[in-house]
């Protein structure tokens, strides 16, 4: 049921897509059914003095790299080096439509592959089951990136539905749908408008900080918000999900951002790129270089187009002062202010400075290419105002306040809502129902998901 249900869900956007996910779920199975046949079967013949496990995990991975490859790189690689040779690049392009989630999926087939060569799990002999994993339709397109691990298990178990796990899912859903409807689709009005008119001569600098503000709640409710839909949707089918983001923008420095934002992707860069690298076991620099690379495939990873490069690379540099200072793990475990219920003065200024390095590099994100990134960051410097009026707008900083002080109350629970600090059940539902009725009233004009574009 879940596989049609995730393919029937697929397949509305577009079924030719179906194939794609259909050869990337075959090649993933039989590639991890292969490699455990070559232990066992005594065919690991030496070819480069590498086993014949070893080179059937290869095939898989480059074959799903090569996928995701020619329909989310293809064009861009080849426009970057016709014009570097002066040719016209039009004649090599394929203008092709980029598949919805296929980032997302192709990294969980990734890990399940590397993973059975790893000894890590065992490979699965149920293609159904395997087919779940990979299309398991509430996190296909926008993550989390789940891990065979943990997801594949759960689809090889008996499942009851659980009334208490349910409920649970349906509040996280309702603060998710809260976070998508009111805050990111209303603060894109903000956003959309700052970085589409950022040359008007009478708009100022402080416009342009709005605008960038905007847009980073904008993309924390969106993302988030999708990630806490996506997990609640699978509490209803008695399935957990990772965790994907945990109050960020309460971090006190960049390392501590990283550990909290678009968790599963992070950890899927920690575990399969930076720790195979040498991690931070060899000094230093290798520390360094290890982390720009992981932080500039990162920013490749989100798109075809130098800014992401360029936020991947900028948010590189930051950790350098962290790495240099010995510092990038001081905020490991635990959570601002996790003793007490109002952060220190050193918390708050950490917090704070933190945020605004963050905002700069939304800039470079949301930026349409370099250039328009450096004329709006220029145009907040030069073009000085102490305010800039934008009328009704101005209420969407309360649905962004409010939703910041439920966060910051609720920010040691397993997520939002989990815990409604109310003691009668009459009173929490209508609680819900307020909200509900706040979300079809002031909800944004109706903007698709961010992260459905990678």
């Amino acid at each position: 049921m879940v596989v049609v249900a995730s393919y029937v869900f697929y397949g509305w956007w577009s079924w030719k897509f179906l194939i794609l996910i259909a050869i990337t779920t075959l090649c993933s199975f039989m590639s991890g059914l292969l490699i455990e046949k070559c232990r066992t079967d005594g065919c690991r013949s030496k070819i480069g003095g590498k086993g014949g496990d070893w080179w059937v995990s290869l095939f898989n991975i480059l074959l799903n790299l090569g996928i995701l490859g020619v329909y989310k790189y293809y064009d861009f690689f080849v426009v970057q080096l016709a014009d570097l040779l002066g040719l016209n690049s039009s004649k090599f392009v394929l203008n092709l439509i980029l598949p919805v989630g296929i980032s997302f999926y192709t990294f969980q087939a990734l890990s399940y592959s590397i993973d059975v060569y790893r000894g890590k799990i065992k490979a699965t002999r149920d293609l159904v089951e395997f087919a779940a994993y990979i299309s398991f339709f509430p996190q296909l397109v926008a993550g989390p990136i789940e891990r065979a691990t943990n997801l594949l298990p759960q689809f090889q178990k008996p499942r009851q539905f659980n009334e208490t796990q349910a409920a649970d899912g349906m509040r996280q859903m309702l603060w998710g749908f809260f976070k998508k409807l009111i805050v990111a689709d209303n603060c894109a009005e903000i956003a959309n408008w700052a970085f589409d008119n950022y040359q008007e001569a009478n708009l100022g600098g402080m416009m342009m900080f709005l605008g960038a503000v905007a847009f980073t709640f904008q993309i924390y409710g969106d993302f988030s918000g999708y990630s806490d839909i996506a997990i609640g949707t699978a509490k209803l089918f008695g399935i957990t999900l990772r965790r994907n983001f945990n109050v960020p923008y309460f971090s006190r420095d960049v390392a501590e951002f990283w550990k909290r934002w678009h968790i599963s992707l992070n950890s899927w860069f920690v575990d399969y790129i930076y720790i195979p690298l040498g991690g931070s076991r060899e000094g230093r620099w290798k520390t360094i270089r290890n982390t720009f690379v992981i932080f500039l495939v990162s920013g490749l990873w989100h798109g075809a187009n130098w800014t992401f490069v360029t936020w991947g690379a900028y948010h590189a540099c930051l950790f350098v002062p962290l790495i240099l200072l010995k510092k990038q793990k001081r905020y490991k475990t635990g959570i601002v202010a996790e003793n007490s219920i109002f952060p220190s003065l050193k918390e708050l200024i950490e917090m704070f400075s933190t945020f605004i390095l963050v905002v700069f590099g939304w800039i470079l994100f949301r930026a349409e290419n370099i250039g328009q990134a450096y004329d709006y960051i220029l145009t907040m410097f030069t073009h000085i105002t102490v305010w800039y009026p934008i009328g009704e707008k101005i209420t969407i900083f309360y649905y962004i306040i409010f939703m910041v002080l439920i966060e910051w109350f609720s920010r040691k629970q397993v997520h939002t809502l989990s815990v409604v600090p109310i003691r009668w059940r009459w009173m929490r539902l209508c609680v819900y129902v307020c909200f509900f009725v706040w979300m079809i009233v002031n909800r944004g004009n109706q903007a698709t998901f961010i992260y459905f574009q990678f």
